[in-house]
């Protein structure tokens, strides 16, 4: 399961979202998903820009639509057309993203009120984390819980 959003019954909330990124060119997307953990946490609030294919670098964190889902995940290698994205804790890479897919790029990363850059290189500690979880189901819950917990009890 990618990061993003879930879907209404028909896929309205994911349309309504791209749509709005097409026409206002930004958008907020609160996170659920676990498959960027530890760039990018559940609850975290991403600000989304329109950007089209080209403009997409290796290293960003590229919003796309598939199956009325929306997902967010780092781009690993750009081919022309298309885009290679993967989380930054599952073992593998997703279909390839065309334009037509892609809504945007992930450039600000909101969490616990504060805002910061969506980081376009992961670190070694961040990339020993993902692998971790994406090879342990029990280790990517207790990281869950844990930034959970940090988060309800920090006063920010």
């Amino acid at each position: 399961m990618g990061t993003g959003m879930a879907p209404g019954a028909d896929g309205s909330r994911v349309r309504l979202l791209v749509d709005l990124i097409g026409q206002v060119g930004e958008a907020r997307l609160r996170v659920i998903g676990s498959s960027m953990l530890p760039s990018i946490r559940p609850g975290d609030v991403l600000i989304i820009r329109r950007r089209p294919i080209g403009d997409v670098r290796c290293g960003d964190v590229a919003v796309f639509v598939r199956d009325d889902r929306l997902f967010v995940h780092r781009v690993i290698a750009h081919h022309g057309s298309h885009l290679v994205t993967r989380g930054d804790s599952l073992p593998s890479p997703d279909a390839p993203v065309t334009a037509t897919e892609l809504a945007g790029v992930a450039v600000r990363l909101v969490r616990g009120g504060k805002a910061r850059q969506v980081s376009s290189r992961v670190g070694l500690p961040a990339r020993l984390t993902g692998a971790l979880v994406s090879r342990s189901l029990p280790a990517n819950r207790i990281l869950q819980r844990v930034y959970a917990w940090r988060s309800l009890s920090s006063p920010w």
